[in-house]
């Protein structure tokens, strides 16, 4: 049985993975301070991102993002570990994502993005916050 601190441990830990999406669907970058620590790992790479520190990571996502007209994310699965005071989970996300057209002419194409999600998570005086996310890649297609 879990006691009540471990629960609510993972239900901040399951938020603050729900606030990273909320900060990117919604474009508001500098959420994602609430998310990550200053010197977090980030990896992209597999599906054809940047890997590199949180500074340089929220550069790279505020320039890139901005050209995709819409994009969410759907997460589900969240399996989370908690050991004192770091953690760790996996996440399953589905994210599709629309595709300008070359021309105004061309027809809007959406890529859909499968991924799973690895982290770890460190509590801090702010609560838990994110040191590592890693995207191992399931799918991506564009139709």
């Amino acid at each position: 049985m879990l006691s009540h601190a471990e629960v609510s441990d993972r239900l901040e830990i399951q938020q603050l993975i729900v606030d990273y999406s909320t900060a990117i669907d919604t474009r508001h970058f500098d959420g994602l301070d609430a998310v990550f620590t200053p010197d977090a790992y980030i990896d992209y790479t597999a599906l054809g991102g940047i890997e590199g520190h949180y500074p340089e990571v929220k550069a790279w996502l505020a320039e890139v993002l901005p050209n995709f007209p819409m994009y969410a994310h759907m997460l589900g699965n969240f399996s989370v570990r908690i050991d004192g005071d770091t953690a760790s989970s996996r996440t399953i996300c589905f994210n599709p994502m629309v595709l300008p057209g070359a021309t105004k002419k061309d027809q809007e194409q959406i890529m859909f993005c499968g991924l799973w999600y690895d982290d770890e998570f460190v509590r801090t005086a702010q609560g838990w916050r994110m040191t590592r996310r890693v995207e191992t890649k399931c799918f991506q297609k564009i139709l």
